[in-house]
């Protein structure tokens, strides 16, 4: 069985729009790489079409993996959220028990996931350390210089 997803609406949407992309311009662009590799003779030593020939298996592939995820994917109702605990799409304020910085985060899928915008994948060392805590917990991060805490001071959406 294959494994569900959760995203926003908007990561769904980005998703979704990739794919259409991937299968609408990726795949003219491919055959016109195709078709202009043939027109240069002899195939059996042609290197741009084998080379084009790969890349549309790639393509293909990235294609098939992509449905399979958007197939898989479902959209989280934000409104059936618990904001008592850390879970997905939470934006938790969290403050570093060592040097006392804060920092906001939103939880997200592995696919949404950008640090430059706050969104700190679900999966991550971080996301998974922050998971199901309350206002207040403590929650210890292995991180590679070691085990750092966060006190969670606040949940929302």
């Amino acid at each position: 069985m294959a494994k569900l997803s959760y995203y926003t609406e908007e990561g769904l949407k980005k998703l979704k729009d990739e794919l259409h992309t991937l299968k609408t311009k990726g795949r003219t662009d491919i055959a016109k790489q195709i078709a202009e590799a043939r027109d240069k003779g002899d195939l059996s030593e042609n290197a741009e079409y084998d080379a084009a020939k790969d890349a549309q298996g790639l393509l293909e592939l990235k294609i098939s993996k992509l449905e399979e995820v958007v197939g898989n994917a479902r959209v989280i109702d934000e409104s059936t959220l618990d904001t008592s605990k850390v879970s997905i799409l939470s934006k938790v304020t969290i403050k570093n028990k060592k040097n006392g910085m804060q920092v906001t985060y939103t939880l997200v899928s592995e696919e949404e996931a950008d640090l430059k915008a706050g969104k700190i994948s679900i999966g991550s060392p971080f996301g998974q350390g922050l998971m199901g805590k309350k206002v207040g917990d403590i929650a210890e991060i292995k991180a590679p210089a070691g085990v750092m805490e966060f006190e969670i001071l606040e949940i929302g959406f």
